[in-house]
């Protein structure tokens, strides 16, 4: 509680910090886990569906990146602050703290609340962590008007409900999400996807506790930018029947 309270000068010597240092613990502690829940329901609940969405897509996407290419690959990629060179990883003005591993591990951990930013945690006996911005958090708030206007002009041919889930699926996604992302009842998700799934646009993968749905390539060239992708597919197709006859 000292160290934290020594980040901002003075605090320590307010009411609130006098109470935290010298309080009696368990009242502390509950004092605390109070302001969390609070700062929770507040300020992350309404929005963690698309967040843990999010989070959740750079996990899957960060997995088959060290899958197809190793911890050098991972590492070059995962933040331009981040160097990986004779099994040393190094953070760019990171000061000169140190930790050997020792076999411990490393936890790799996106976040939505980082924006350009690495935090490494290296204090015993905390687990090593690296802290960074999540792919695509820049975007988490920003409506996608691209993916508006290819859902409006694939809605004629499928169906807007249908449109709209093809072109939101930027990553794969379960439909508890998508439901909550569109307003629609799951039931309601779960039928629709079941029918892109039978055409051959989506795939779904288990996932732990949960399915989680994305687009195939077919699905990608269907939900094309500004309707570029349907006139894509159509020509495909066009093309498909010349050869064929």
């Amino acid at each position: 509680m000292a160290r934290s309270l020594a980040e901002t000068p003075g605090a320590a010597r307010t009411a609130t910090g006098r109470l935290l240092l010298d309080g009696d613990p368990a009242e502390v502690v509950a004092l605390l886990a109070g302001l969390v829940a609070d700062a929770w329901t507040a300020l992350v609940e309404p929005y963690w569906p698309r967040t843990r969405a999010l989070l959740e897509a750079d996990i899957a996407f960060q997995a088959r990146r060290l899958a197809g290419g190793g911890l050098d690959r991972l590492f070059a990629e995962l933040h331009p602050s981040v160097r990986w060179h004779d099994n040393v990883l190094t953070r760019e003005h990171g000061g000169t703290d140190h930790r050997d591993l020792e076999g411990e591990g490393l936890v790799l951990m996106p976040s939505a609340f980082k924006w350009e930013q690495v935090v490494i945690v290296l204090d015993p006996p905390w687990q090593p962590t690296l802290i960074y911005p999540a792919r695509g958090v820049g975007n988490l708030w920003v409506a996608d008007a691209g993916a508006d206007a290819a859902a409006a002009a694939l809605g004629r041919l499928i169906g807007h409900t249908r449109a709209k889930l093809l072109t939101g699926l930027t990553e794969p996604a379960a439909t508890a999400w998508l439901a909550h992302r569109y307003g629609l009842a799951p039931a309601t998700v779960s039928e629709h996807l079941a029918v892109l799934r039978d055409t051959g646009l989506v795939t779904a993968a288990r996932h732990r506790h949960e399915v989680r749905y994305r687009r195939t390539e077919l699905g990608d060239t269907f939900a094309g930018g500004e309707g570029g992708g349907l006139h894509r597919a159509a020509a495909s197709a066009r093309e498909a029947t010349a050869r064929a006859k």
